[in-house]
Parts: C-alpha cells; sequence; structure tokens
C-alpha cells in the first residue's frame, strides 16, 4: 500500500466555529459522526467507539488526542483494537469567503494488516461519504 496519506479537501456553508464545534462536542459529533462515549479536545484525551465495514463486522476504535488549535486543528491516532497499525486523523479548518474549507488528512493507512476492511478505497469511500454528505447534512440543515 502506498505510503500518501489520504486527503479530502470540503467547503461548507458554515463559519468555522459552527464546524469545530460540529468535530469537537460529543453531543454534535454523535448526530453526524460516531456515538462516543466522551470525547474532550485536550491532547492527550483518549476516546474508543464501535464502527464497522459493510459486512457489518464491528472493529473497535482506539485513539488519543495528539494535537488542538483551538478553533483549526484537531488531530488524533486512529487504531483499531487487537489488530496491528497506528494511523493519524487530522481535521484542518481554514476561512473560506462565508463558510469553512476542511482538509482532513488520514496518514498511516499503509501500517494497517492486508484486510479487506483497512483497504485505502474503504477510507476513500468511508471520510468521503462522512466530510461529503453526513458533516455537510449537519451543518447546512
Amino acid at each position: 500500500m502506498s505510503t500518501q496519506p489520504f486527503v479530502i479537501e470540503r467547503v461548507y456553508s458554515a463559519p468555522i466555529q459552527k464546524v469545530w464545534e460540529a468535530i469537537t462536542v460529543k453531543e454534535k459529533m454523535k448526530e453526524w459522526y460516531f456515538d462516543l462515549a466522551e470525547f474532550k479536545p485536550e491532547v492527550g484525551f483518549e476516546f474508543e467507539f464501535t464502527a464497522g465495514d459493510n459486512d457489518n463486522f464491528q472493529y473497535r476504535h482506539l485513539c488519543r488526542v495528539t494535537k488542538v488549535v483551538e478553533g483549526k486543528t484537531i488531530a488524533y491516532t486512529w487504531r483499531y483494537d487487537g489488530y496491528e497499525g497506528d494511523s493519524e486523523v487530522t481535521w484542518e479548518l481554514f476561512p473560506e469567503g462565508n463558510g469553512t474549507k476542511l482538509i482532513l488528512t488520514h496518514s498511516g493507512l499503509e501500517t494497517f494488516p492486508p484486510l479487506d476492511s483497512f483497504k485505502k478505497e474503504n477510507f476513500v469511500a468511508g471520510w468521503t461519504h462522512i466530510t461529503g454528505i453526513s458533516l455537510k447534512e449537519y451543518l447546512e440543515k
């Protein structure tokens, strides 16, 4: 697998503060992202959630916040309980006219085992849906 990270850009018709809250406030994240038991945008904060692939196999995701720049950037590790590999997801926000540009980078995908569930195209499909449909609909409702 290529060591190139997956990067996707989106522009939303919403102010940065609204997007920031959508990606860092647990109650708001639950509406469009994952149902997290706890989440704090603080470096070192660890969180987890369970989500599955198209075959309904559920994976326990283990994450730790690695970077926070209030209103601009949040990054966290992303790995799977019981599997090799460590990756990192970074959300960066930029003003774009009256809206917000998001650049999401998921690096380290090549560190995961060569299982169908961990193929890059599955991450591409997942992040494309999450950023292009779920988050967009949440922000623009």
